[in-house]
């Protein structure tokens, strides 16, 4: 490729992007030699903000640009119930559905002892001390169904069958294996109003 240094440089930056080859990259390189100097003043600023204003929540550790995140703030909310999802994502699919109207809590992760990935590398020491804290009546645990995610729910009911919290699991409307953020609206709907009891509520 005869490009000019700065338009190779941009190429190999798209590249790093997940899913995006060489053509790709090219291609989006090059478009971005149309867009006016206001876009593309848009488009460096709100790179570098990724950066420097977006942390993680210190309640449910969603995506914030401020220390406790919109939906842990508020207060419509039903702060009783935490939907526990893999990533910051799976939050963003179950608000577009509008139908959930708890809290969430971001494992950043599954179980896999494979890949070195033990209940101390995700986040579920903060969903207990949470349950410990506040006064939640249910746990959704809303991961897929696969290896790592059923053994993410059986570590997640085992600790918390003494916490006086009902866990249950969204339904089998979801495909075995099939990644959360694949799955169609309605899909996910049924699935999480279909949920099923995993674990009852302890009584004190």
């Amino acid at each position: 490729m005869n490009y000019p240094i700065t338009i190779k440089n941009l190429i190999e930056c798209f590249k790093k992007l997940p899913g995006i080859g060489e053509k790709t990259a090219e291609r989006l390189a090059l478009a971005t030699l149309n867009l006016d100097s206001s876009i593309i003043h848009l488009f460096s600023e709100s790179l570098e903000n990724t950066k420097i204003k977006i942390k993680r929540c210190e309640i449910c550790n969603n995506l914030s640009e401020e220390e406790v995140c919109s939906i842990c703030k508020d207060s419509n909310r039903n702060h009783e119930t935490i939907c526990v999802v893999e990533d910051p994502k799976n939050v963003a699919l179950f608000e577009k559905l509008g139908t959930y109207h708890g809290v969430y809590h971001v494992l950043d992760g599954l179980i896999s002892p494979l890949d070195g990935i033990n209940p101390e590398n995700i986040n579920i020491d903060s969903l207990i001390k949470r349950i410990e804290k506040e006064n939640i009546k249910e746990v959704i645990i809303a991961i897929k169904s696969s290896i790592e995610g059923e053994t993410t729910a059986l570590y997640i009911v085992k600790i918390l069958e003494n916490k006086n919290v009902i866990v249950s699991k969204i339904a089998h409307g979801v495909p075995l294996g099939a990644e959360m953020d694949y799955i169609d609206a309605l899909t996910l709907e049924m699935a999480l109003e279909n949920r099923k009891k995993i674990s009852e509520e302890n009584n004190k």
